[in-house]
């Protein structure tokens, strides 16, 4: 068992050039039982880069049946220590949540995250 935390995506302001920034709010944080689920590699930005698939069982408290396919996990306690610079300071190793299901089970709610390239 590890211990993570999970952001809820906010848009932020309008950039410069139109779009709009997403910003991370840290939104829950509890442990998990973490299960690799296989690997692959992925062209992008003409190179390859690996990404890893993990299966992750959580408790069913707090916000956590309201985790989205558009929220992220992080490790806390591993990982990138100052977060990915000023927009993004928050610690640990980033992973997008892929899959949730918070309905086959009354006590756990079950993820499938995928790391994220940085």
């Amino acid at each position: 068992m590890i211990r993570v935390a999970f952001d809820r995506p906010e848009v932020g302001d309008e950039g410069e050039y139109g779009g709009h920034a997403t910003d991370f709010f840290e939104t829950l944080i509890c442990r998990a039982e973490v299960t690799y689920k296989r690997g692959s590699e992925v062209v992008d930005a003409a190179r390859l880069q690996g990404r890893s698939v993990f299966e992750i069982k959580i408790r069913k408290i707090g916000c956590a049946p309201n985790i989205a396919s558009d929220w992220r996990m992080r490790t806390v306690g591993t990982g990138l220590p100052d977060g990915n610079g000023p927009d993004d300071d928050l610690p640990g190793a980033r992973y997008n949540v892929r899959e949730v299901d918070a309905l086959s089970d009354k006590k756990w709610v079950f993820l499938i995250v995928e790391s994220a390239l940085l």
